[in-house]
């Protein structure tokens, strides 16, 4: 049919769809009917913006045929019991991630403090003429409570 574009659909784990659609069309049209029931987890990014606005058309943002959008299915905005459709890619299986937080620098402090308190101890336990006893009982307390931080963050 003329008039129709093909616009290719990329996914996280780098596997395309190549959708056909009018420029009249609109967001919520385009996710309406590749992602039946998951429009409110779907979300569009082009050029780096997030399109947001459903009822803008693909021609007032300049996409046009061949044009790349980034898609990402979110875990929030109510769960679904039906099976994603079995053509669509599940964008998450191939990058679990079991704890749900990023990676960075706030995730790096716990390790990093692990092995600070492990080397201490090290000291504490070769060099014990260098400890006096309160600086034990310090080392015994910030354990602790660094075990309680610990368990307490990373053992839900």
């Amino acid at each position: 049919c003329s008039g129709l574009i093909k616009i290719r659909l990329k996914f996280l784990n780098d596997t395309e769809e190549v959708a056909e659609v009018r420029p009249e069309d609109t967001v919520g049209v385009l996710k309406s009917k590749y992602f039946p029931g998951q429009e409110n987890q779907m979300k569009f990014i082009y050029r780096g913006q997030l399109l947001q606005d459903q009822a803008r058309t693909l021609r007032s943002l300049h996409i046009t045929d061949n044009c790349v959008i980034h898609c990402h299915r979110s875990r929030g905005g109510g769960t679904t019991t039906a099976a994603p459709s079995p053509t669509l890619p599940e964008p998450g299986t191939t990058h679990p991630d079991p704890s749900g937080l990023p990676l960075g620098a706030g995730n790096l402090l716990v390790p990093a403090l692990m092995v600070v308190l492990a080397v201490v101890w090290y000291f504490r336990i070769n060099y014990r003429q260098l400890f006096t006893a309160p600086a034990t009982v310090s080392l015994i307390g910030v354990t602790v409570l660094f075990s309680f931080l610990v368990f307490g963050v990373y053992g839900q």
